[in-house]
């Protein structure tokens, strides 16, 4: 895939570029049904509280294998694009992949923060070299908590965060004067649709109070040259084994039964440190 002029301007002017149709029907309706039926993905997913109690759920992963999102995150298309996002002949790796999993009534919401606002907790040294891709897996609207993102706020640079439940939060104060100083955007997308976004981009996502889930995947890279001196995984430094743009469809696929999930106690973005208790979130 090879992204236009214009789609480069936007992702360094707004911080975020959506690119339509970036899967097709088939491979959507591929992923969701494994997304669906795949019990190490429902009995490894995480539930994570937000202000009001609500839980917002996801499964998250780190080195990418041979299934059918392993597939995706290792497509030509996805490496090629994050490649030419960020500029820099240098291999892209994998950080970690997430299955969000927002269902009808009970989906709980995503407060303000960057993800450089976790990722900067596990020492990565360079948040231009952090990306973020969001793939719909289901229609994404108003209703039923698309992701809102604070246009070109990934050009303030790292926000202080706090806890806002068991979330991480940016200071509330920086995330009303982005919102007096910068546009507030709903990303509504179809299913299918992708969101490229800056690791330092505000975006945030509501509870789904609509009566359709909202699923997506959200894929997550590193270039090589950027180090991390608090992350116990090993993907971010290994580049990536590309695949064909095909092997969604058309290439057998395993389970996720022996996938190296993410558990809560494992992770330093989500440890209190002490510093974020002087830091208001709301």
């Amino acid at each position: 895939m090879k992204l236009s002029a214009e789609h480069l301007k936007s992702y360094q002017k707004d911080g975020y570029v959506i690119i339509k149709d970036f899967c097709s029907k088939a491979e959507v309706e591929k992923l969701y049904s494994v997304a669906l039926q795949d019990d190490a993905m429902s009995k490894n997913a995480l539930d994570l509280n937000d202000q009001s109690g609500k839980k917002t759920r996801l499964s998250l992963w780190f080195k990418p294998g041979n299934d059918v999102f392993g597939y995706l995150s290792r497509s030509e298309k996805m490496v090629s694009s994050v490649a030419q996002l960020l500029a820099e002949d240098v291999p892209v790796c994998h950080y970690h992949s997430k299955l969000m999993q927002k269902e009808p009534k009970v989906g709980g919401a995503w407060e303000w923060h960057q993800d450089y606002g976790y990722w900067y907790k596990n020492q990565f040294m360079f948040p231009d070299q952090l990306i973020s891709v969001m793939v719909a897996l289901t229609p994404a609207n108003r209703e039923n908590g698309c992701l809102q993102v604070i246009k070109g706020s990934h050009k303030l640079g790292r926000v202080n965060h706090g806890f806002a439940g068991e979330q991480i939060g940016a200071d509330s104060v920086m995330v009303e004067n982005a919102l007096k100083t910068m546009s507030l955007v709903y990303c509504e997308i179809e299913a299918g649709d992708a969101i490229f976004f800056h690791s330092n981009l505000m975006h945030r996502s509501e509870a789904n109070l609509a009566d359709v889930p909202r699923w997506s995947i959200i894929c997550c890279y590193s270039l090589q040259s950027n180090l991390a001196y608090n992350e116990t995984s090993t993907s971010w430094k290994t580049p990536i084994d590309i695949v064909p743009d095909n092997a969604v469809l058309e290439w057998d696929a395993d389970t996720f039964s022996n996938t190296e999930f993410l558990k809560k106690e494992n992770e330093p973005a989500l440890k209190d440190t002490g510093w974020e208790k002087g830091i208001e979130v709301k």
